[in-house]
């Protein structure tokens, strides 16, 4: 049965912070009941092959060792995650139909696979963010990816005009988000030109140390471009993101909140939780957390929080809606 996908942003962005860390930490002990049966290894991270017509690395198989590495992509580039199970053979024609939808956007969405069936660790991960998604925790599922935040799309079994829609959706999304990058998918075919003007080389730069994992070679890349044009606008929102996966890696998302809520004065753990939040799509929450930390806080701690949320600002884009709220409450805040 097919399912009419849901507009992005319809649901909102949903938790990706716990599903890393349950993926690092592993299931507990094995399936947990009701989901989708777990069978055989984990496979082997990397490129996945896909259906023919569609080129190599657009699709990508995750697995627990690299899905904080796959996610880091999405900074950059749109995603689009396909949960399915081979355990059950009718679910990987999702992955095949998005892969080929995906090959026609030239590069401007990545597919991100995962096979339930064969990972129990991404099994027990993946539960609790199907059920906030979509009430239960249905495979096949498709969620949009953009900043490393999942938007639900979709569950069950979709056609391509359907996935279609989903894409058009999620790529205005990203636009808006100032996420305009490129899968590198190789040379062109010859005669062929490229739709937009090449990325600048120290963007890309950027893209491929982020698309290896190597975040400070990243950020060393986008302050070297912002030296050279102080207005590259889009460097600035690059770095700013660059910078919150630097301060949000490994940390452990229940021990911070602890910590925060323990010791409402601190700000440190204030911050790394606004930063948590903005990761996994409570952007409200985080914007809400540190505008009141401003009118708690005076000195150098409350320039230090103004100048936190103001990177923060940053991040999400100031084209967004709670990015304009924020403002308008920071400086009823300050004044």
């Amino acid at each position: 049965m097919t399912q009419t996908p849901d507009p992005v942003g319809t649901r909102g962005a949903v938790d990706l912070s716990t599903v890393t860390g349950a993926a690092r930490s592993g299931p507990p002990g094995g399936a947990a009941p009701g989901g989708p049966g777990a069978a055989g290894a984990a496979p082997a991270g990397g490129p996945a092959a896909g259906p023919a017509g569609v080129p190599a690395g657009l699709v990508v198989e995750v697995t627990a060792a690299n899905l904080q590495q796959a996610l880091t992509r999405t900074v950059q580039v749109a995603g689009l995650l396909v949960l399915w199970a081979s355990e059950h053979p009718q679910t990987r024609a999702l992955v095949d139909t998005v892969a080929q939808v995906a090959a026609r956007q030239q590069g401007k969405v990545l597919v991100l696979t995962a096979d339930l069936s064969a990972s129990p660790e991404l099994l027990q991960a993946f539960q609790p963010l199907l059920t906030q998604a979509f009430g239960q925790p249905t495979v096949p599922a498709t969620f949009g990816l953009l900043q490393g935040q999942p938007v639900p799309l979709f569950p069950g079994i979709a056609d391509a005009d359907q996935v279609q829609q989903a894409v058009d959706q999620l790529l205005q999304a990203a636009v808006q988000n100032g996420i305009t990058g490129r899968v590198d998918l190789g040379p062109l075919p010859e005669g062929e030109e490229p739709a937009e003007e090449p990325v600048p080389p120290l963007h890309q730069a950027a893209y491929d140390a982020i698309d290896r994992g190597d975040l400070p070679a990243a950020a060393a890349a986008y302050e070297q471009a912002l030296a050279e044009n102080p207005q590259d606008e889009d460097a600035r929102l690059g770095l700013a993101q660059v910078r919150l996966m630097e301060r949000t890696s490994g940390v452990d998302l229940a021990a911070a909140r602890s910590a925060a809520a323990a010791d409402p004065s601190d700000i440190d753990a204030a911050l790394m939780v606004a930063d948590l939040d903005v990761l996994g799509g409570h952007v409200e929450d985080a914007f809400v957390r540190l505008v009141d930390l401003v009118r708690e806080t005076a000195g150098e701690d409350r320039d230090r929080v103004r100048t936190h949320l103001i990177e923060l600002f940053s991040v999400v884009g100031n084209d967004d809606e709670r990015v304009r709220k924020g403002r308008t409450a920071l400086m009823s805040a300050l004044f």
